[in-house]
């Protein structure tokens, strides 16, 4: 049915309340009744004892329960200049009258949108699909949702004391960015972060969720009705939903492994662009990546030996080793994430600082970091370890959270890449290299490492190059070490067994 033919639908209304004052409309003794039309050429919900309007090329409709629900616009017909949008909170008699209202929305917005809808600032694109649609597979999308979407794994973050501790830490050592302001919690999860800022005073927050997990996130936050009444859930997308207004604080927990792994901190930083304020706070405020070559022969072994399995040449009168090379290229691809000990390292770290106020999102599309290392020790270098910290710059206390080898451990634990060909250094010689990240559509990355030992000694400023070896690495697969064996005892010559076999793998490949 086309918008122009469609009769004006007037409902009945228990309250309205408006999200951008401290009014509300009167209760059921004074019903308040909203409206459907279409009036110069522009399709609006009007509610008529409030005295404003929405667009509804332009609008959302958001359920908070059986009988509310929150109806958000970046435009109106009454918006002030200096607003960011409109909202309010509508509230039903009956659960039928809801669901009567909730169909003719999507009735009318739908007509509207094929009279020519508006695009949402940094949100939607013109074929209809969000940012992330666009650039993250359906596929893993489903998977990353429903795994956020269990308790089980909300509970295994929970119980990361170091993580939870200093967040609630960090919230409440500054309250004076929380007390009075609006917070935006991006991937709000159970609601604990956004529970943290209304603690610290926070005037109303948002959390975002786009996970079934919101649901849980209600049910909790509602189990704390002191917090509850200034905490709004809102289930959907940061890239697609709008808020009645802009945010003073951002608050999130969009870390992953090697800090990007979920290419969360893309999400995190369209919050920023759409909905934070001139000069608001973010809490993490910036994050690095630190990396330094590490010697582990326990671990090398161990990978190597994953594949021996495919050297059998009489496996049940089938010969296995045609796949030994793809089986060998295979394991070495997979980043090792567990807890090591940092006496492991061979050179002291580096890191590659990314400021969460001013990285751009398409700067998290490819990220390159170039290596260069002074050996401590000498040894055989099996590749680059890395993990990393945040800084929550609080305007009271700065506190740094940290996933370093040797501090209590995170249930990031700390990665690993594994050089299939490890190096041989010196005390004193230099190693450089690359650590070139490319970002996937399954919400993560691809590793290529490359680290090269120069020269070492009388004329090593004339001479080049000594040895080079590299890797490629998916980091959406890694393999779950989580400890290191204590009890293997490497002889010298199964370590020379193991180099003559990838010398094989390596003429196969």
């Amino acid at each position: 049915m086309e918008a122009t033919s469609m009769k004006q639908q007037e409902f009945t209304l228990a309250s309205v309340t408006d999200l951008t004052s401290s009014s509300s409309s009167p209760s059921s003794s004074s019903p308040v009744s909203a409206t459907f039309s279409r009036v110069n050429e522009v399709t609006e919900l009007r509610f008529h004892e409030s005295e404003f309007g929405f667009d509804l090329s332009s609008t959302q409709l958001f359920k908070l329960g059986p009988l509310q629900f929150m109806c958000v616009s970046d435009r109106s017909d009454s918006i002030k200049e200096d607003s960011f949008s409109r909202g309010v909170v509508i509230k039903f008699r009956e659960e039928k009258e809801s669901k009567e209202f909730c169909d003719s929305f999507e009735e009318w917005t739908t007509n509207a949108a094929g009279k020519g809808s508006s695009s949402l600032a940094n949100g939607t694109v013109p074929d209809g699909k969000s940012k992330f649609d666009n650039k993250i597979e359906a596929a893993s999308a489903k998977m990353y949702f429903h795994y956020y979407g269990q308790l089980l794994h909300q509970q295994n973050m929970l119980q990361d004391y170091v993580r939870t501790g200093t967040y609630h830490a960090a919230v409440m050592e500054n309250r004076s960015d929380f007390a009075g302001r609006v917070v935006v919690d991006v991937g709000a999860g159970s609601g604990i972060l956004s529970m943290f800022a209304a603690l610290a005073g926070a005037k109303h927050v948002y959390a975002v969720e786009a996970s079934e997990m919101a649901d849980y996130a209600r049910k909790l936050i509602a189990g704390n009705p002191l917090l509850a009444e200034r905490i709004t859930v809102i289930k959907g997308k940061i890239e697609d939903i709008e808020l009645p207004e802009k945010a003073d604080v951002l608050i999130s927990e969009p870390m992953g492994t090697l800090l990007v792994n979920e290419r969360m901190l893309e999400t995190y930083v369209i919050a920023r662009d759409r909905f934070l304020s001139p000069n608001g706070k973010m809490f993490p405020t910036v994050g690095r990546i630190h990396m330094a070559p590490f010697s582990d022969e326990f671990l090398f072994v161990e990978m190597a030996n994953k594949a021996l399995f495919w050297q059998q040449q009489n496996y049940y009168g089938v010969d296995l080793t045609p796949l030994y090379a793809s089986a060998h290229q295979g394991y070495f691809s997979q980043p090792v994430v567990d807890a090591f000990d940092p006496r492991l390292l061979v050179a002291p770290p580096m890191f590659h600082v990314i400021d969460f106020t001013k990285m751009k999102e398409e700067q998290f599309y490819e990220i390159d970091v170039p290596l260069k290392f002074t050996a401590s020790v000498c040894g055989r270098v099996h590749g680059l370890a890395c993990w990393f910290d945040v800084l929550f710059d609080g305007s009271t206390v700065q506190r740094w959270f940290t996933t370093a080898p040797g501090a209590p451990t995170t249930h990031w634990y700390q990665i690993r890449c594994v050089l299939s060909q490890p190096i041989h250094v010196m005390a004193g010689q230099e190693l450089t290299g690359r650590l070139h990240l490319v970002a996937h559509s399954a919400q993560s990355y691809t590793i290529n490492l490359t680290l090269s030992a120069k020269m070492w000694g009388p004329g090593a400023n004339q001479g080049g190059i000594l040895q080079t070896s590299s890797c490629k690495l998916d980091l959406k697969e890694p393999y779950y070490r989580m400890s290191q064996p204590q009890d293997i005892q490497i002889q010298s010559d199964d370590l020379e067994e193991i180099e003559l076999l990838q010398q094989n793998a390596n003429a196969q490949l």
